[in-house]
């Protein structure tokens, strides 16, 4: 019995977690509802005991109407100012953490997953996926002729764009200075080719203003299909092979590595897409 009382009581007195101060404000009504019940009850049964042992001093009836006047109403208020302080300082906390666990897998420039937050779904994701990844050219020319915030544009733009063409089943990231990656699942590797083009044909098209005129950039890729327990490591090496690859055979355009885990020891196939 007093087992059961205290595992009762434990389960009211604990907060857990809020969504918002709505939740807090409705959980700490009904705790302290259900709280000043136990409170009268308790008192009621406090004032039968000391009658019993003819202890009481004033009139049994008369103490019977003041511990209804008095305790529910009283244990009711303290409690759900108790309750309230407490649960909107733990809603308060909960919000900061998720605001500071979104930043720390959130690209600051872009907006973008950043490099843990991508490699952490790439790793967990059980289904089969292809990872796409994209390189600005010559983008150390464009700091040095048009300066960093011309630069920072560059980035910011060719980020937007990749999160516009891969909005479904795909995860965008900003995983190195002027280098994105691409994953996605339940699609298939043609369409996510085919995706891939779409994105480095509208990225060549976009202007980008600058104090000395416009201008516009070009990127490089290298795409790569992998087996649901490939993890980022392996699949991210043969994506970058094909980048390269990409590179030397004079940019803008992306190859595409058909090689799996499952391949290794036989040559790997690169074919490349050329505007």
């Amino acid at each position: 019995m007093v087992s059961a009382i205290r595992r009762w009581i434990v389960d009211q007195l604990m907060f857990g977690e809020f969504a918002s101060y709505r939740d807090v404000c409705r959980k700490s009504v009904w705790v302290a509802f259900k709280v000043a019940m136990v409170a009268y009850g308790l008192n009621l049964c406090a004032h039968f005991l000391l009658y019993g042992f003819d202890l009481l001093p004033y009139r049994l009836g008369l103490a019977l109407i003041i511990a209804t006047v008095l305790t529910p109403p009283i244990t009711f208020i303290v409690s759900v100012t108790a309750y309230i302080a407490v649960g909107f300082a733990i809603h308060e906390l909960g919000v900061s953490r998720a605001e500071f666990e979104k930043l720390s897998r959130t690209d600051m420039l872009t907006g973008l997953a950043n490099r843990r937050a991508f490699l952490d779904q790439f790793d967990h994701c059980d289904q089969d996926k292809a990872m796409l990844v994209i390189d600005i050219d010559r983008f150390k020319t464009v700091n040095d002729t048009y300066g960093h915030t011309a630069g920072d544009e560059v980035i910011v733009k060719v980020g937007q764009m990749l999160a516009e063409v891969f909005s479904d089943r795909c995860l965008c990231a900003r995983i190195g200075g002027e280098e994105f990656a691409v994953f996605c699942w339940g699609r298939s590797f043609a369409e996510f080719a085919a995706l891939g083009e779409v994105a480095r044909r509208q990225i060549a098209g976009m202007r980008i203003e600058a104090n000395d005129g416009g201008f516009s950039v070009t990127v490089s890729g290298g795409l790569v299909r992998a087996l649901p327990d490939e993890q980022f490591g392996d699949v991210f090496f043969r994506a970058d092979k094909a980048l390269y690859a990409a590179k030397s055979d004079g940019r803008n355009q992306i190859v595409l590595c058909h090689e799996t885990s499952d391949d290794r020891g036989s040559k790997t196939e690169l074919r490349r897409k050329v505007a």
